[in-house]
């Protein structure tokens, strides 16, 4: 008689941590997906931006701040 009690008590708490176990792993693959999205779409952006970044034109005379001394 105590067996059936027992067998019930490990099935209800064997049902919670599997059903448990099961959530975090999905919230889990959910957090990793989201992560790697997020990851490749900064990349994106990035090779994005330094392509479309004009360069320098060597032609240019450097700016400075200092002026010309004159005799």
């Amino acid at each position: 008689m105590s067996d059936n009690s027992s067998k019930s008590d490990r099935s209800s708490k064997s049902d919670w941590t599997s059903k448990a176990a099961l959530a975090g792993a999905a919230i889990g693959s959910a957090a990793l997906a989201a992560a790697v999205l997020y990851a490749s779409r900064r990349k994106e952006r990035a090779e994005k931006a330094k392509a479309t970044a004009p360069e320098p034109s060597p032609a240019a005379p450097p700016v400075t701040t200092q002026t010309p001394e004159t005799d």
